[in-house]
């Protein structure tokens, strides 16, 4: 077997490099999901349909729940204080701060 480079008399600017081709077709394919994505994302059929505050049928997502039957209920208030967590308390730290 034979290296090929420096010892058969060949400088490293005269090597010959393969595989430009993968990074060329990595190129290619990012370039056109960016344009796809583009088009898609910005074509004349995906223009936004604002309604103004008068066409609405409902103004509030209650008023819209409401009209399609859902029961809308408050949500329960949250204890002010909290109960203890069940298992064994901590223990006291090894090195206690002293008050100072």
């Amino acid at each position: 077997m034979h290296a090929h480079g420096i010892a058969d008399g060949h400088s490293v600017k005269h090597r010959n490099r393969h595989g430009g081709t993968p990074l060329l077709v990595a190129a290619v394919v990012a370039i056109l999901g960016v344009l796809g994505m583009l088009i898609v994302d910005h074509g004349p059929w995906s223009k936004p349909k604002v309604q103004p505050a008068a066409t609405a049928n409902y103004s509030t997502t209650g008023e819209a729940a409401r009209a399609a039957g859902a029961k809308v209920m408050p949500t329960e208030p949250k204890a002010p204080i909290e109960p203890a967590p069940p298992g064994p308390k901590p223990a006291q730290p090894a090195n206690p701060i002293p008050p100072q």
